[in-house]
């Protein structure tokens, strides 16, 4: 059987390596592979998989992109409007969203079970992703911080129960925060560093470069992309194969 990892950018991806390791515990003789793809490429390159594809892993710009394409949808990934995994079975489509269960092990692995006031950085598919999770941690009004006003992640936030408070970047937005969570690309949360360094914990997302000026500059526990990643793969591999996931073995294939 074979499953990937669409995206543009992709070659950085830690998601081949971590399928790979599942498979190899698992004993099964299945392939994962790494494919550029961008939006456009999106219907042509479904509609040519065969019977041997088990499912897909999708990382920017896909995850909201698949959603019109799909024969069902989780409940989750509907209110979230993002998709980060297909499985394939007879014929049809079945889109998930692991990410918000990644992100709430990756939080939990740091002692992170709630938060009174948590930041949220980015206004895209993994920050809805992260208003998820922080519900069900019992956040709902987190601040969302973000340069244009972010009209699909508040519509899903409506659907999830959550009022997120909306604001541009600037020093005062950390203010009090026991939580950041940051959704970003590598590079863009640099400038924010130096208003990091006194809050309790940080989720950075990206893993690539690692550690983040974020993650060097905060004081408190720090949870990484890495450990996110870690979560969301291997419940896709539990949904793509049907067994419990080698969760130590895919642990370990980090660390080498």
């Amino acid at each position: 059987m074979r499953a990937a990892v669409l995206g543009r950018p992709v070659a950085h991806s830690l998601s081949p390596r971590l399928h790979r390791a599942a498979y190899a515990a698992l004993g099964l003789d299945w392939t994962y592979d790494a494919i550029e793809l961008d939006a456009a490429g999106l219907p042509e390159f479904l509609a040519g998989l065969s019977d041997q594809w088990a499912g897909l892993s999708l990382t920017m710009p896909l995850k909201q992109a698949v959603l019109p394409l799909l024969d069902t949808c989780s409940d989750l990934a509907r209110d979230v409007a993002a998709a980060n995994t297909v499985v394939l079975s007879a014929g049809k489509r079945h889109g998930h969203n692991t990410d918000v269960g990644g992100m709430v092990a990756a939080l939990g692995e740091i002692g992170v079970l709630g938060a009174t006031r948590p930041v949220v950085l980015g206004g895209g598919a993994t920050a809805r992703s992260a208003l998820a999770a922080l519900a069900l941690l019992g956040c709902r009004t987190p601040v969302l911080v973000v340069r244009s006003e972010p009209v699909e992640t508040l519509a899903a936030a409506a659907r999830l129960g959550v009022q997120p408070t909306v604001v541009a970047f600037g020093p005062a937005v950390f203010e009090g925060s026991d939580l950041v969570i940051s959704t970003l690309p590598a590079g863009t949360a640099d400038v924010m560093a130096a208003y990091v360094r006194d809050v309790p914990a940080l989720l950075d997302v990206v893993y690539d470069p690692w550690p983040t000026a974020l993650a060097r500059a905060c004081s408190g526990v720090v949870a990484s992309g890495a450990q996110m990643l870690l979560h969301q793969a291997a419940a896709q591999v539990e949904l793509m194969t049907g067994r419990p996931p080698p969760l130590d073995q895919m642990r370990a294939c980090l660390k080498g």
